[in-house]
């Protein structure tokens, strides 16, 4: 999850449920001059601590550059300035009144999160003089396992990525000090990318070069695209803790993208649950609010619009924006004039337009109740006046000292104990990800190999993990089957409800699973340019002609051969034969990914996994 996308523009997939998506905009911001590199450190069972670090030109917006000393005492590039003089500073002071950078609008006080990473690299540095003057014991003799992670911890991922770090670290310190798995113990390489694409790749080939056995990434799959790519390019397992999309996976990085996984949950799935609980309450009439500005919103928004017409929900109007585009007030003059909504369902996060858009129903007399996914979780963003009230979300676990779960209240100590308070719920996916690698390994006998360990995930169902029962399938590479706690936060003060689990992911998209790679050239169809999943529209149109499939619609159409087409008579073939008849046909009917480069267009279908209405 993240605001606005770097540099890089990605087209998005049309879902098979139209009516209920929204348009896509081009993702945008500016980006920051500051060197790769930042805030690294190492961290090992002896919590043994290097760290690589640069200097380079102030970054953007008015907070000045600052220097603090890193693990070995020695300066390393900040980016704002430090809140206090303690680098254990915790995260809830940090975000309140935190703002954020949107596309090219600065929105000030950015500077505050640099506190964050002074914190994270504070943990992972705890040990470093006792680790270079001592002995290596007997286990210390077996290679570590490296867990090589490219995240952000001082731009707008870093209140989602620091937490999960944070957790992962005391998970790792946990498992080490029971011995490891099977004698080799854990040790954490950390480089702070900043969010710009081309130092986020070099965060990952530095660590990779660095003998990373596995790679971890920023909680945004957009922003992490770049290490990602580095990492499956390696044949490594690389994951996310908290991205919260099917993306992670072969739909948009093909075959390499089967090493690939979140340990966030999936929107389909995320989006499912807040249906099934606002039906359950009731509130059979709504309005859908979905924020363009990522992939991760109008999933969630996409799969609470299927799954709540599905359960009998009405749909009385769909609205959009995207973070940052000053529209927020149009947007709520709208949706208060819906009088007959009982819910009104609002997919967004950071402290901008959410709190504007809550805040501004509000002084209008509008309570009806809102509710919202993990995106909406956390305290940093709430309105004193008035306070934020009638607000729901569903979320992994509640950061506010009232989980159901007594294992999560107690890593929520701990978090506390290291100066790391909770700021919401997705913390506890770190340690999850740090559990599921340590089985993995375990189970593969000691292998690290990336196409080993990512054939022990796809077949988790049901694993018990400190955040819950979580499962992957081939089809989703994010978790799905978690309970999530559902939290309503009345005048600023948030109170767990219960919880509830989706009964299953929402159908969203027909999924195409991705053929062998073919490269492009005479002969072949598709541009070169094309990467990800096709996606046909599930409800594929009589209209287009089976017949036309291997024959060009126009001078500017890519057509599939002939003797690609599907022979099958299943309803799911008729809905491919249409998305492949012609290029054109594809893509504005099948809602095909382009952009990126990758290998050709017909080689991205096969069968649906969704049915065809």
């Amino acid at each position: 999850m993240s605001p606005t996308g770097a540099s890089r523009r990605a087209v998005g997939r049309t879902g098979c449920c139209p009516e209920t998506g929204s348009p896509t905009s081009p993702r945008s911001s500016a980006r920051s001059t500051a060197p790769a590199g930042t805030a690294s450190t190492t961290s090992r069972s002896s919590a043994t601590t290097a760290r690589s670090a640069t200097h380079g030109p102030t970054p953007s917006g008015t907070s000045p550059q600052t220097s603090w000393p890193g693990a070995d005492a020695s300066p390393w590039s900040g980016c704002g300035m430090r809140e206090s003089g303690s680098p254990l500073t915790g995260y809830r002071r940090v975000l309140s009144n935190r703002a954020i950078t949107t596309g090219r609008r600065s929105m000030g006080g950015r500077g505050r999160l640099v506190a964050a990473a002074l914190a994270v690299a504070a943990l992972v540095a705890i040990g470093t003089a006792v680790a270079a003057t001592s002995k290596p014991d007997a286990t210390a003799a077996k290679k570590p396992i490296i867990i090589g992670a490219a995240i952000d911890l001082t731009k707008n991922m870093a209140p989602f990525d620091a937490p999960a770090i944070a957790a992962a670290q005391i998970e790792i310190k946990k498992i080490d000090a029971a011995g490891g798995v099977l004698g080799r113990k854990f040790e954490l390489k950390v480089i702070n990318d900043q969010l710009d694409p081309n130092l986020t790749k070099q965060a990952a080939v530095q660590l990779l070069g660095q003998g990373a056995d596995i790679i971890w990434v920023t909680c945004d799959v957009d922003y992490a695209s770049p290490a990602v790519k580095a990492g499956l390019d390696k044949k490594k397992l690389t994951i996310a803790p908290c991205i919260g999309t099917d993306e992670m996976s072969p739909l948009r990085f093909g075959a390499e993208g089967k090493l690939a996984f979140s340990f966030g949950n999936a929107a389909q799935d995320e989006g499912a649950a807040m249906a099934e609980y606002a039906i359950k309450r009731d509130w059979k009439s709504g309005v859908v609010v979905t924020d363009n500005a990522l992939r991760y919103f109008k999933d969630v928004c996409k799969a609470f619009s299927v799954r709540y017409k599905q359960l009998g929900g009405h749909v009385l109007s769909q609205e959009s924006f995207t973070q940052g585009d000053k529209t927020i007030n149009n947007v709520v003059t709208r949706v208060s004039n819906e009088k007959s909504a009982k819910i009104i369902a609002f997919c967004t996060s950071f402290a901008a337009d959410q709190p504007a858009f809550v805040a501004g129903l509000r002084s209008l007399g509008n309570k009806t109740p809102i509710i919202n996914s993990w995106a909406g979780d956390g305290s940093y963003w709430w309105s004193k006046n008035p306070k934020v009230t009638n607000y729901y979300f569903v979320t992994y676990a509640s950061a506010f000292g009232d989980d159901p779960s007594k294992q999560v209240r107690a890593f929520e100590k701990l978090m506390a104990k290291a100066g790391h308070p909770a700021q919401t719920g997705g913390f506890i996916t770190g340690a999850t990800a740090i559990q599921v690698i340590a089985y993995a390994i375990k189970k593969a006998h000691g292998s690290t190999n990336g196409a080993t360990l990512a054939s022990i995930l796809v077949q988790l169902h049901k694993f018990p993990t400190v955040s819950g029962k979580i499962s992957f399938s081939p089809a989703l590479h994010s978790v799905f089957g978690r309970s999530y706690r559902v939290i309503v936060v009345n005048n600023n003060k948030a109170k767990v409800l219960g919880q509830i689990t989706a009964k299953s992911p929402a159908k969203i998209y027909c999924r195409k699973r991705p053929r062998p790679k073919l490269a492009d050239g005479p002969g072949r169809t598709g541009p070169s340019g094309f990467r990800g999943s096709s996606r046909a529209s599930g409800q594929c149109r009589t209209s287009i002609s089976t017949s036309r499939v291997g024959r060009s619609s126009g001078s500017s159409a890519r057509t599939v051969p002939a003797r690609r087409r599907w022979s099958t008579s299943s309803p799911a073939s008729t809905c491919r034969r249409q998305a492949a008849s012609s290029w054109r046909v594809a893509t504005s009917r099948a809602g095909v990914r382009i952009g990126e480069a990758g290998t050709g267009w017909p080689e991205r279908f096969s069968k649906a996994t969704c049915s065809v209405s």
